[in-house]
């Protein structure tokens, strides 16, 4: 994934940064994660972005808390899923089941992967790039991706075993056995 590095000044395109040196990075009103070593830094997402992603994560939130299911995440919450050379991903909402939790979160990026991840299509979003987002989440351990795009109003839905589907405005993105018993209709979210 090729992205502009002329942000951080004295930084060469061969220079790999550490999950730690990302932590400690200050680059204000930017998205940043770590693939491989390498910085990616983007310019935030936009307002129809941000909505779409509060609804789903207050949606999925509700359902947690009322469930006692687990932690729900916010935007932009990174997840180290590789070492040496590190790669810190963030999702626009990440769950993890209460079986999964630590006793102590950790202060930086936790050294584990979300059970479920949404991934909300932003404004400069590239197939390609999705795509690979998404196989490392699955390959990380990650056990439902949803991949959400209000342009087209349309998901689509990934899961560990390789299966994929496709949603229409009429169908809805279901929680499976990873977030038992949740339910929400794609036409509810536009």
């Amino acid at each position: 994934m090729d992205a502009p590095r002329h942000y951080v000044a004295g930084m060469s395109e061969e220079t790999l940064m550490t999950a730690e040196e990302l932590l400690r990075l200050n680059l204000p009103d930017k998205r940043t994660e770590l693939i491989r070593g390498r910085l990616v830094v983007r310019d935030p997402g936009g307002a129809r972005h941000g909505a779409l992603a509060m609804r789903l994560a207050y949606r999925i939130m509700g359902h947690v808390e009322a469930h006692g299911l687990g932690r729900v995440y916010a935007a932009e919450t990174g997840f180290k899923i590789e070492s040496a050379p590190d790669t810190v991903r963030a999702s626009d909402v990440a769950f993890i089941a209460k079986s999964r939790l630590p006793q102590v979160e950790p202060r930086g990026y936790p050294g584990w992967a979300p059970d479920l991840v949404v991934e909300v299509l932003a404004h400069d979003d590239h197939p390609a790039e999705t795509l690979e987002k998404i196989a490392q989440w699955l390959i990380a351990g990650v056990r439902l991706v949803w991949v959400v795009d209000s342009e087209k109003r349309t998901g689509r839905v990934y899961r560990t075993d390789g299966s994929e589907s496709l949603l229409d405005s009429n169908d809805a993105l279901d929680g499976e056995d990873v977030l038992p018993g949740f339910a929400c209709p794609l036409s509810e979210l536009w």
